[in-house]
C-alpha cells in the first residue's frame, strides 16, 4: 500500500524566488491572538510551523496550492493567498 506521503513526494514544485503566493499578513496576530495555530497541523505539505517562541512560519516550497489555510484562517484573515504566476508553483504528476 502506497502512503499519502509517498505520492505526495512525486510531485515537482517550481520556486518563484521572491515572491511567495502565500503571506502571513500580521505575525502578531498568530502568535498572540490564535492559540490553537491550527493552519500548522491542517496544511498538507506542512508549510506552517509552529515554533517554540508561539510564532508561526511559512515556507510555501512544496505548497500543494489547495487553499486549506485560507480556510483554516477565516476566524482571524491573516493569510494572503494567491495562486502562483504560470510556470510555477506544484505541478502534479499523476494530474
Amino acid at each position: 500500500m502506497i502512503k499519502v506521503e509517498e505520492k505526495l513526494f512525486q510531485n515537482r514544485y517550481r520556486v518563484d524566488a521572491g515572491r511567495p503566493h502565500i503571506e502571513i499578513r500580521n505575525a502578531d496576530i498568530c502568535q498572540h491572538s490564535c492559540t490553537s495555530k491550527p493552519c500548522t497541523v491542517c496544511c498538507p505539505a506542512a508549510c506552517y510551523t509552529r515554533e517554540g517562541d508561539g510564532r508561526v512560519t511559512l515556507i510555501t516550497d512544496g505548497c500543494l496550492e489547495c487553499g486549506t489555510c485560507r480556510i483554516i484562517c477565516n476566524e482571524h484573515g491573516n493569510v494572503d493567498w494567491h495562486y502562483p504566476r504560470g510556470g510555477y508553483g506544484v505541478l502534479f504528476k499523476f494530474g
